[in-house]
């Protein structure tokens, strides 16, 4: 493999740190040409001083990281993502900030490495026919998508029969739900098997994240919402599987790891050596699987919902999500208020079809203005 320019947007989270370490560890294949963060300046510091990129922005006042021009964020986010050393965006920002971005990206025909759920979730419509308009790969990171695309390269689309998400439960699968409303921000951070950041471990916890997934499945990989399920499977071996018409089933197995799927979206088509543990298949004692239950999981149907009648609703569910997380993060509401939030938003919601990135914005303004409005009366109640 020849030298790889990356940018890196949102390297100080949880993905984009990783992605560093994924970096380093395969040598001089990769020079990290860009590196955007959000107010984590100290760790941005410590990214610059060790990989020394070109590009550096922050959302910061101060001018200089580590010796450094910083740009502004998110203007900053299109100048990283499309400089001319730049072969592979890594879109690992969470929110809305990144849209743009990958847009510009997408243009300017750079391949993208895709972690940011709200890009393809809120415009998927637009972008993933913008990427085939200009012969750029989007290249999937979550675990999920990434399983995939993997499995979807052993058959011919036209022989497709459905795609199986598989999901590990999060902290409260065996949790009855009367007992979901007094859950802690300290138990719903408590995912059994991955290490991420607060907002996609509480989407976790509430399977919100896997709803939105269905609907970043149906665009990515083209198919319809009826031939997309999702299967709960605890031990997170089997990160999700691809059936053919003859029913023959592919599914993609590997040690719960992100890393493997982060440097699979940088590597493709190749695979050096993998940065996490193999599987030891004589020591495992079950796979099991089962339902997932929608009254356990209201969020997960909204969800799924929202992505089927379309227009600006996913957007709206992913916006207001995001500020009814935040909320519970603060301690403002609770746990099962999550998706309360997010369900009297999509109600008062009227939909537009989204036939440019400002019918996305302006949706997302909407939503966070609602459901800003709605937690903040009812913190005035209490």
């Amino acid at each position: 493999m020849s030298r790889t320019g990356v940018a890196i947007l949102g390297s100080t989270g949880s993905i984009g740190t990783q992605t560093l370490d994924v970096i380093a560890q395969l040598g001089d294949h990769f020079k990290v040409v860009s590196l955007a963060a959000g107010n984590n300046v100290d760790l941005l510091a410590k990214q610059v001083e060790a990989f020394d990129p070109q590009v550096i922005v922050a959302r910061t006042t101060e001018p200089t990281i580590a010796g450094r021009a910083v740009l502004p964020t998110p203007a900053g986010l299109i100048e990283a993502a499309t400089h001319p050393d730049v072969n592979i965006v890594v879109a690992a920002t969470s929110g809305h900030d990144a849209i743009r971005a990958t847009w510009a990206a997408i243009e300017a025909g750079k391949t993208i490495a895709i972690a940011n759920k709200e890009t393809i979730v809120c415009a998927g419509e637009l972008i993933v026919p913008l990427a085939a308009k200009h012969q750029v790969e989007l290249r999937p990171v979550d675990s999920e998508h990434s399983a995939i695309w993997q499995c979807l390269q052993t058959g011919r689309r036209d022989d497709l029969a459905r795609l199986i998400l598989t999901a590990s439960g999060g902290p409260f699968l065996r949790t009855p739900a009367d007992d979901l409303a007094s859950v802690t921000v300290e138990r719903a951070l408590a995912h059994p098997n991955w290490s991420m950041g607060g907002k996609i471990t509480i989407d976790s916890a509430t399977m919100m994240n896997k709803g939105l997934e269905v609907i970043e499945a149906h665009h990515l990989f083209n198919v319809p919402y009826d031939r997309i399920e999702v299967v709960i499977h605890p031990e997170q071996v089997i990160h999700s599987m691809v059936e053919w018409n003859d029913r023959t089933t592919i599914a993609q197995l590997s040690f719960p790891d992100m890393k493997l799927p982060i440097q699979y979206a940088l590597t493709y088509p190749h695979r050096p050596p993998g940065p996490c543990a193999p599987l030891d298949f004589a020591r495992m004692r079950q796979m099991s699987f089962e339902e997932l239950d929608p009254d356990q999981f209201p969020a997960f149907t909204l969800a799924r919902q929202a992505g089927i009648n379309g227009q600006t609703y996913p957007t709206v569910l992913s916006a207001a999500d995001e500020v009814a997380v935040s909320a519970f993060l603060a301690g403002k509401i609770g746990f099962t208020g999550i998706w309360s939030v997010v369900e009297s938003a999509l109600s008062a919601h009227e939909p537009q079809a989204v036939t440019d990135l400002e019918v996305v914005f302006e949706a997302d303004r909407w939503a966070r203005t609602f459901a800003s409005q709605l937690i903040d009366r009812h913190m005035a109640r209490k």
